[in-house]
């Protein structure tokens, strides 16, 4: 795999046999090109989230991949879908930075149960 885009699928076997490095530097190198909104020092974390996405879509990690489903069948394209699991992420990370979480995973998997392309479009996850 030489390149990563967020409109497209990877094949996750293939995915799943590069590296984080590698994994990471792809997604980075589109998020460069494609997401230029993005401020230069912010592009890693943002690379970085997209990783944990898509590496829990290949691993079949649930409810990721049923949330993942839902997201696509209500109408949001697939980087959108990723975007919006991703907030989910982000939202634990930025909590645990707080010091106000213990678990990095507490409430994870409600969240994602209760997302919707309806919610993820007025900023509500």
């Amino acid at each position: 795999m030489q390149t990563y885009n967020a409109s497209t699928t990877p094949d996750p076997e293939t995915w799943l046999e590069l590296d984080e490095a590698e994994r990471l530097e792809l997604i980075c190198d589109f998020v460069e090109k494609f997401e230029s909104d993005i401020e230069v020092e912010a592009q890693r974390l943002h690379a970085a989230i997209h990783m944990t996405v898509e590496n829990q879509l290949a691993l079949n990690v649930e409810p990721t991949n049923e949330t993942y489903a839902r997201l696509r069948k209500q109408g949001l394209n697939r980087h959108d879908a990723v975007h919006a699991i991703g907030a989910v992420i982000n939202e634990d990370i930025y909590e645990i930075m707080k010091g106000n979480k213990n678990s990095p995973f507490e409430g994870y998997k409600g969240r994602l149960r209760k997302l919707t392309a309806k919610r993820w479009k007025k900023g509500k996850w």
